[in-house]
């Protein structure tokens, strides 16, 4: 079954996580980029962020990614210092006599300092946090990982469809001695004293210089790599890129040498089909 390993840069995940009835939520999101740039947003102590840092850099090697920490209180979280109250409640009150002015209503007290307490984001576990990061790491992975297969599945067709042409060059590049002998025959046929050597020898020289083995050769083994890579672990999206360019420098060669139209439609097909790979290739991690 094919199963290929390279990976998507883009991706979303979220991981939620509970303590004491607070609740953290971790939403990481990923976008293509030449290196890895990471993002965190949020109130974390220094070592507590370069935890979650060191987290997402162990599976993510390259792209953008953005790191977005909430916390919100959960139901019954608030807590009511009743002693704190009461002392309120009593000084409010002694303020109201003086004024001449009602006592003080719950919401009064309520609201005093000290009164009603809630936990900070500081007070939740270190532990708690990670758990959250590696359960969007964990999603945000799969994410990449699915885009990642449809991505393969592409860029193995379209490396095939080039292969396909580039056997078809072969073929046409085999008969160019035979076709620029005819042509130059044809031409000269005509003429009184044309040294049938002579012909041989042009037909040799402009064969030499239509030549394109040594590309199609460098052409072959520079798709060979790139399928390699497509099937390969870890970050090989850089690999991908320069292997692209590499192509391309192969067809414009094999363009500009061409002496028969056929090669040239073929190449000009073939660079189309080239854009579609590098297009794709930015994608992959």
């Amino acid at each position: 079954m094919y199963n290929p390993a390279v990976r998507s840069m883009t991706g979303f995940g979220r991981g939620v996580a509970e303590h004491a009835g607070r609740r953290v939520a971790v939403d990481i999101r990923s976008v293509n980029h030449r290196f890895l740039d990471l993002k965190l947003r949020g109130t974390l102590p220094p070592a507590l962020e370069e935890a979650v840092s060191q987290r997402i850099k162990a599976v993510v090697d390259r792209g953008s990614i953005t790191v977005q920490m909430s916390f919100v209180n959960t139901p019954g979280l608030a807590k009511v210092d009743l002693a704190a109250a009461g002392a309120a409640h009593v000084q409010l009150a002694e303020v109201a006599r003086t004024l001449g002015l009602p006592g003080p209503d719950l919401a009064l007290v309520l609201a005093h300092p000290g009164v009603v307490t809630t936990h900070s984001e500081q007070e939740m576990p270190p532990e708690t946090i990670l758990s959250a990061t590696d359960a969007a790491l964990a999603q945000l992975q799969t994410m990449r990982d699915s885009e990642g297969l449809a991505l393969a599945r592409e860029l193995t067709a379209r490396l095939g469809e080039l292969g396909q042409l580039r056997e078809k060059i072969a073929g046409l590049a085999r008969d160019v001695p035979k076709q620029l002998h005819a042509k130059l025959h044809e031409r000269v046929s005509k003429l009184e004293g044309v040294d049938p050597q002579r012909i041989a020898q042009e037909v040799a020289l402009l064969a030499d210089r239509a030549d394109v083995t040594e590309e199609l050769v460098r052409l072959g083994s520079h798709l060979e790599q790139a399928r390699a890579l497509v099937a390969s672990p870890g970050e090989v999206g850089r690999r991908l890129d320069f292997l692209t360019q590499e192509l391309g420098r192969e067809l414009n060669t094999i363009g500009s040498k061409s002496l028969l139209a056929e090669i040239t439609a073929l190449v000009v097909e073939g660079k189309a089909v080239l854009e579609k790979v590098r297009e794709q290739v930015q994608n992959v991690e």
